[in-house]
């Protein structure tokens, strides 16, 4: 029975396949920059003879990561991608253009099981957790139809990462291989709402990449309003594995911070913010809550997210404020669910 995306291999799964199945060694390699490429079916394969093609559709998940809608924002250029997955399930890939160059923000679930109440992912049926090859297609089929080379990734899309920790991992370690994407691990940002006991592991695993954390809220009466996870984690025990983590790899921690208003962005939490935070190699990124169907929550104004940032600066705390993009297709932080085919427009 076929159980492996075909994008999941490796080249070390790919030669012992060839030794399986009588093929030369060769052929793996030349399978595998297909695959880097994005391609997910045989037929792109051209330089492999169709009897091995054949047989590589026997073994393994091959189609399936269909391209069913693109969409390119008015306002800045950014552009998702629904793709849909080999048993049916719908993703949302979206396409960032920057100074340095394009960042793809990619989705490790189809759905998500953590409910924030700002989210649109929340509001969808959960599908099930990506393969680790089902995120890399996301940057390898996107590159292949743009035409231009990604230059980093977010894992900031539909889904909880450390929700699917394992196959997380795997993906980065496939997206850091100088044979496939080749893509550099401080080129990558993982992003978790802050399951506890998965980031002190994650500290364990002592890689290069970027660690995000959506915070949203300085106390937990707040933020559990705003984040379930924070009935299971009080901000105490995040603190502490963030203190952790910055100890032991010497690397900074972005707090993402959506600032809803009359919720969360008034001066006094911006205050409790900076105790919060004061000493620790941290950053926080500011980002005026895009508007979600189906929720209360208003954006703060301009004047409300400066005057936070400014509170936090004057405070010690590096903070920026995000530029949004792709607000006009829902592509932008908390809008992303499953596409306008499931009615997201």
């Amino acid at each position: 029975m076929k159980d492996k995306f075909c994008l999941d291999l490796d080249i070390n799964d790919l030669t012992n396949w060839c030794n399986e199945r009588g093929i030369p060694k060769y052929r793996a390699s030349q399978i595998y920059g297909w695959l880097s490429s994005g391609a997910v079916t045989t037929d792109e394969m051209t330089n492999v003879p169709k009897n091995i093609r054949a047989m590589l559709e026997e073994d393994f998940i091959f189609g399936g990561f269909e391209l069913r809608e693109h969409l390119v924002s008015k306002l800045d250029g950014t552009e998702k991608f629904v793709y849909a997955l080999y048993d049916g399930n719908i993703i949302e890939t979206v396409a960032m253009r920057y100074k340095p160059g394009i960042s793809v923000c990619v989705s490790s679930q189809a759905g998500c099981r953590m409910g924030c109440t700002f989210c649109a992912s929340a509001k969808i049926d959960f599908g099930r957790s990506l393969t680790a090859g089902e995120i890399l297609a996301q940057i390898a089929v996107t590159q292949k139809l743009i035409g231009e080379r990604i230059r980093s990734v977010v894992i900031m899309g539909i889904g909880e990462p450390f929700d699917n920790y394992d196959n997380v991992l795997k993906f980065i370690k496939l997206a850091n291989d100088p044979d496939g994407l080749g893509l550099g691990a401080r080129h990558i940002t993982l992003s978790t709402c802050g399951l506890v006991p998965k980031i002190e592991e994650f500290t364990r695993e002592a890689l290069q990449v970027n660690l995000s954390i959506s915070l949203h809220a300085p106390n937990d009466e707040l933020r559990k309003q705003l984040m379930p996870i924070a009935k299971a984690y009080s901000i105490d025990k995040l603190m502490k594995a963030c203190k952790d983590y910055t100890e032991a790899t010497k690397r900074r921690i972005t707090f993402e911070y959506s600032l809803f208003a009359g919720v969360n962005d008034t001066p006094e939490c911006a205050r409790e913010l900076v105790k919060l935070l004061k000493g620790g190699l941290y950053h926080v990124n500011l980002i005026s809550a895009n508007k979600v169907p189906g929720t209360f929550y208003q954006s703060a104004s301009p004047e409300k997210v400066k005057q936070f940032r400014d509170i936090l600066t004057s405070g010690g705390i590096n903070a920026t404020i995000r530029r949004e993009m792709g607000s006009d297709i829902m592509a932008a932080c908390g809008q992303l669910r499953r596409g306008t085919i499931e009615g997201s427009k």
